[in-house]
């Protein structure tokens, strides 16, 4: 059980923070404290004492107190972080003790150890807002949403954003072969399919190749491997926690694992071409993300059927319209000679991505996050 005594949550800032500061001289609590840190992939500081050097106390990401050490710490410097650790936190002076040493939290062991793990990572992590996340579903097969991804994925790496690409799509042949590293050394889905609880940001983001200045988790050359739902939902939350943003390319089906991915959007790109059938097709695409994803828009693509274009499209959805995805006519020979695609700062398709990341982070002074609005 967490408890906590601040009107807000603890929020650790930005950069890695390196481990926890432990005080306490409890040998069977710090086995277990240790236990959890190792858990959290943190390497914390111990102290029987408050250190007496006064930055050990103050820079720890986060400080933990055994409840036979609170008397100890008396007098401290009050900070942000502090968490009073103990077996039995039922005795009627556990609050003194914890208001004494400007505590946030009572944590009594083992109920809270979950818990405390993630509080853990965050701090270890330096856990600050969350990446921008951004998925491309393609309106009907051969629509483009995999080029679209990888644009703006490249596009937002190419602006010096942290960036990370996630194939959300077996079948697709992996979007690793868009950007050309099909060879790179690095982990593919097959290897998180096991994955459950917490995935630790910075070492999923190190294990992953590294392409044209992003990272990229694309699936293997071997047999369809199924990744659980609580794999995506651990691989997904470590990605966002890094900041920065996260491209996903999703298949046109929804069962529970692209369910699970759908929910960690902040905004859904519906790519569809200018054709009756297509609009058909992504109306029932629409209709299923829909059901889970708050915020869906359309990028229309040309050429157009006669009578149609890019706001008749947005029209028939009932969706807000975020823009016509342009031609790229040297998009093929670029991809044969090794690019990405819009690897050219220069070429349409890179210059739509740039203003489509322009007008999302352009709230961001005003507190807010938006996806572009409609063209």
């Amino acid at each position: 059980m967490a408890e906590s005594i601040a009107r807000d949550p603890l929020q650790a800032a930005g950069g890695r923070q390196g481990g926890p500061l432990i005080v306490t001289e409890d040998a069977e609590l710090l086995d277990d404290l240790l236990r959890l840190c190792a858990a959290a992939g943190a390497e914390p500081e111990v102290h029987h004492s408050p250190p007496e050097n006064r930055g050990s106390w103050e820079q720890a990401p986060m400080v933990l107190v055994g409840d036979d050490a609170a008397r100890r710490c008396r007098g401290v410097v009050r900070r942000r972080g502090v968490m009073l650790v103990g077996r039995e936190q039922d005795a009627p002076d556990v609050w003194r003790r914890a208001v004494e040493i400007g505590a946030e939290y009572v944590l009594r062991l083992p109920d809270s150890e979950s818990w405390l793990v993630d509080q853990i990572a965050n701090a270890a992590e330096g856990v600050g807002r969350p990446a921008l996340t951004v998925g491309v579903i393609g309106g009907r097969g051969g629509s483009g949403a995999s080029t679209l991804a990888c644009a703006l994925a490249v596009a937002a790496a190419r602006a010096g954003r942290r960036t990370m690409l996630i194939d959300g799509d077996p079948l697709g042949g992996g979007i690793d072969v868009l950007l050309g590293g099909e060879r790179a050394e690095g982990m593919r889905w097959p290897d998180f399919a096991h994955s459950k609880g917490r995935v630790g940001g910075g070492a999923l983001e190190e294990s992953l190749p590294a392409l044209h200045g992003l990272r990229v988790l694309s699936w293997g050359r071997d047999d369809c491997t199924v990744i659980p739902p609580q794999a995506i939902q651990a691989v997904l939350a470590a990605a966002r926690r890094l900041g920065g943003v996260v491209v996903v390319d999703l298949p046109r089906r929804v069962d529970e694992s692209v369910a699970e991915a759908l929910a960690q959007l902040d905004l859904g790109l519906l790519v569809v071409p200018g054709e009756l059938r297509a609009v058909a097709a992504a109306k029932r695409v629409a209709s299923m993300a829909g059901m889970i994803l708050d915020d869906l828009r359309v990028v229309s693509r040309g050429p157009y059927a006669a009578g149609l274009d890019e706001r008749w499209v947005a029209q028939a959805l009932g969706l807000p319209l975020v823009g016509e995805l342009p031609l790229d006519a040297g998009l093929p020979a670029a991809q044969d000679g090794g690019a990405p695609p819009g690897g050219s700062a220069r070429g349409p398709l890179a210059r739509f991505c740039a203003a489509f990341w322009e007008r999302a982070f352009a709230p961001e002074s005003a507190g807010g996050r938006a996806g572009g609005g409609a063209s």
